[in-house]
């Protein structure tokens, strides 16, 4: 019986298929990152581009902010994790939300919303290797912080917000105008 047993064992594990499954042979492209301004202001954790809200609960009906990275938690959340390879194809996309990043116009002072993407002109950003962030239809602009910040509502020390907007690129506040891409803090 035990040979029995034995041989069944064995020509089980000789004839399972090595071979990948469909799920594994066409594995996704994605890369989420985070998109983080290069001088971390008053903030040691760095200013990431967010959704506002919480994380999954977060609001694709409201505009985007500038927040607290959350990568110090030790890995990237889901309302400021972007697809890398995205990025270089000139769309901002947060997947776990299927929504890309959008201008409300191209024009100065305009606000950072969420669409489902669309390819439009007003979806399409140039990370610059300078790390300005620049509408593709309008080169004058950048995506730019505010001066001002207020506090959020979790974190220890207390998570900050500024807004973000599109505003003249400006040598004289560039510290708040150049971004980086990374896939943890």
């Amino acid at each position: 019986m035990k040979k029995i047993i034995l041989i069944f064992a064995f020509t089980q594990l000789v004839s399972c298929n090595n071979e990948p499954s469909d799920e594994n042979m066409f594995p996704l492209n994605e890369e989420t990152i985070e998109i983080y301004l290069l001088n971390n202001l008053n903030d040691t954790r760095g200013y990431c581009i967010d959704m506002m809200g919480y994380k999954n609960n977060a609001d694709i009906s409201k505009s985007l902010q500038a927040h607290s990275c959350y990568s110090y938690q030790g890995e990237i959340s889901v309302d400021q994790g972007f697809d890398k390879l995205k990025i270089t194809q000139e769309e901002f996309y947060i997947p776990h939300f299927k929504v890309c990043m959008e201008s409300e116009s191209t024009e100065k002072s305009s606000s950072l919303i969420l669409k489902v993407c669309n390819k439009s002109e007003k979806q399409k950003f140039i990370l610059q290797n300078d790390g300005k962030i620049q509408p593709k239809n309008n080169l004058n602009l950048c995506l730019t912080v505010s001066e001002v910040f207020r506090e959020g509502g979790g974190g220890n020390p207390v998570h900050l917000i500024r807004d973000i907007s599109l505003e003249n690129c400006d040598n004289s506040f560039s510290i708040r105008q150049k971004w980086g891409i990374r896939k943890s803090n």
